[in-house]
């Protein structure tokens, strides 16, 4: 993506007078250009430099939710995005906060998410003085925004906005920061709104030309062992039907990042899952084995290729993007192109109608087979959990109905049959929900893949609801991640949005726990968030922390009440806490550590 850069050239754009228009404020103005860009809903904390915005949305169709942290805003701002593909919106005062929407507007950037960041600043006369609540919100987003604006004159505020959620919205998507100083909300003048937008060297969207693809089905042809690795970017571009329609046309098995989770049906027979770090062993090996990878819409992430030298060592690597600096960024490739992966996968599939591809795989297909029996996700109780001191601690003697988290994620895609929109923190239970959890659509799977941001989910997940009224929404957090954001049950309960929380409770940093285990010798440093006065005790409580917010909450401890448990939660239609408590003990595999090759999995 490219850098923000500071506007101050005259606009390019037709603008079209309201007629008979009177004077509007600043802050109507902005408020005014929101509505005409179509936004429905604005998660938004309100300070000093802000409120002359908040009292313009008092007179706007424009659904205020306040969340009671700005990043808990941000990160439903996102959840509303990754739910719908339009921009979320979220709005913070100056200083402390706008510096608390950063971690968001990091998220945002690292995953492509549309997002458009309002936020107050302080005067123009005191800018550069350090006012109170004074921060630099422009220069500090600087490395982690599609592109930023500092407001300078009142009649661009129409033509800024409108460029704002273009840019966001268009090719590869990320946020933009619009910084508002005060006295800029309350000047006055006639409204005239941009008709068009015209970014001189901003071309969102290349096509590649059919003489560049038309080679994939050369390849395709001569391949034996083919392998198609997606990301993120079929499911931003819309191109899932595509994908389906090429893997089904041409019987290659398909594996995608956490990012592409949903951009092919995980139930089909064709799908690896997801590979990576903790991904499918059978994914992992067969993109060792490949000896064609057609790699689109992703960007070689780290925690997918491990050693990135030793990612499909052998094997031709094809790289459809439509950002063209990913291309050979972090692997190099034999066959770059550079175009939007929806039109390549369209203008592909009209050839394969043409002149299919005739060969079978059969012998490779069986290969995979293979693979999955011998190493399919599974969790069982073991010695090591029924010795451990969560068993000793939480189970009165119960040994054999301790609760897995591995469980707890498959029973409630059994009871949801598979059709809720999921939300994660991150951690443990975010990658066994990636696990668990089979993903049959785009935007199914929200999570904070990239940045891996802690807190995440559970506003997600109301951004998600809001988003989509009619889908069950459920958070699948642990107890860390979760008490990070905890504050938005408010949210949640005031607003009346009934996002749900699994809380996968182990009483740790279960990730860290993991690889304390693996790499130190088990040494904990910091890594228990339980009490150490009162080790029998479940800290914090959970049960009584949502009552105090109003909102439901259940605890569950054994087995035998697991379900039933989980069905009352999906019967609810209000908010909802179900706190499951789980063993700290449990490792999520497969596991290649980091910098490492598949050859060191851990399965």
């Amino acid at each position: 993506m490219s850098k923000a850069t500071k506007t101050k050239s005259k606009p390019k754009t037709k603008t079209a007078p309201e007629t008979g228009a009177s004077e509007m404020s600043g802050s109507a103005l902005l408020v005014a250009s929101l509505e005409k860009a179509g936004v429905e809903y604005i998660f938004a904390y309100p300070g000093g430099a802000s409120m002359e915005i908040h009292q313009a949305l008092t007179k706007s169709d424009i659904r205020v939710l306040l969340p009671r942290h700005e990043q808990g805003g941000t990160f439903a701002a996102e959840g509303y995005a990754r739910a719908t593909g339009k921009a979320g919106v979220c709005m913070a005062t100056s200083g402390p906060g706008a510096t608390n929407l950063v971690t968001g507007i990091a998220d945002a950037f690292m995953d492509s998410v549309p997002l458009v960041a309002i936020t107050g600043q302080v005067p123009q006369a005191m800018i550069g003085k350090g006012a109170f609540q004074e921060t630099d919100i422009f220069g500090v987003t600087l490395p982690i925004v599609k592109h930023s604006y500092l407001v300078t004159d009142i009649n661009e505020i129409p033509r800024i906005v409108k460029e704002a959620f273009y840019i966001a919205e268009t090719g590869r998507p990320g946020p933009v920061v619009i910084d508002v100083p005060k006295n800029i909300q309350q000047q006055r003048t006639r409204p005239s709104f941009p008709e068009d937008v015209n970014l001189r060297g901003y071309t969102p969207i290349y096509r590649a030309k059919d003489e560049d693809l038309a080679p994939i089905l050369d390849l395709i042809a001569k391949a034996e062992r083919p392998v198609l690795y997606c990301g993120g970017g079929i499911i931003t571009s819309g191109a899932s039907e595509e994908l389906r329609k090429f893997a089904r046309a041409t019987g290659i098995p398909v594996t995608t990042t956490i990012m592409g989770c949903g951009a092919y049906p995980e139930t089909d027979p064709l799908s690896l899952k997801w590979l990576g770090m903790h991904g499918a062993a059978y994914a992992n090996w067969a993109v060792n084995e490949a000896d064609l990878l057609l790699a689109f819409g992703v960007r070689f992430d780290d925690r997918v290729t491990g050693k990135v030298d030793k990612f499909c060592e052998h094997g031709t690597i094809v790289h459809v993007d439509l950002d063209e600096s990913e291309i050979n960024k972090n692997r190099r490739v034999q066959y770059p192109i550079h175009s939007d992966i929806l039109h390549a996968l369209k203008r592909l599939n009209q050839m394969l109608a043409e002149q299919p591809v005739r060969k079978k795989f059969t012998a490779w297909h069986n290969q995979i087979a293979e693979w999955k029996a011998k190493a399919p996700f599974r969790y069982q109780v073991t010695d090591e959990v029924l010795k451990s001191q969560h068993v000793r601690d939480h189970m009165n003697g119960n040994i054999g109905d301790v609760i897995l988290p591995q469980e707890a994620i498959a029973l409630l895609y059994e009871l949801s049959k598979g059709e809720a929109i999921i939300t994660t923190g991150v951690g443990q239970h975010q990658m066994w929900a990636g696990q668990f959890y089979h993903f049959s659509e785009p935007r199914q799977f929200i999570t904070s893949a990239g940045l891996g941001a802690m807190g995440f989910g559970y506003p997600a997940a109301i951004g998600a609801k809001v988003a989509c009224p009619d889908r069950e929404v459920i958070d699948i957090d642990g107890d860390g991640s979760f008490l990070m954001n905890i504050q938005e049950l408010a949210m949640a309960h005031i607003e009346g949005v009934a996002a749900k929380a699994l809380v996968l409770n182990n009483q740790h940093l279960g990730m860290v726990v993991q690889w304390e285990d693996r790499f130190y010798g088990g040494t904990r440093g910091n890594t228990y968030l339980g009490d150490p006065q009162n080790a029998k005790q479940i800290y914090p409580d959970f049960v009584a922390i949502s009552k105090a917010f109003n909102v439901k909450c259940e605890r569950v401890l054994y087995r035998r009440d697991l379900r039933a448990a989980i069905q009352r939660m999906l019967d609810t239609d209000e908010p909802y806490v179900l706190d499951v408590i789980t063993p700290y003990t449990e490792h999520v595999l497969p596991f290649i550590p980091a910098g490492r090759t598949v050859k060191d999995m851990i399965y």
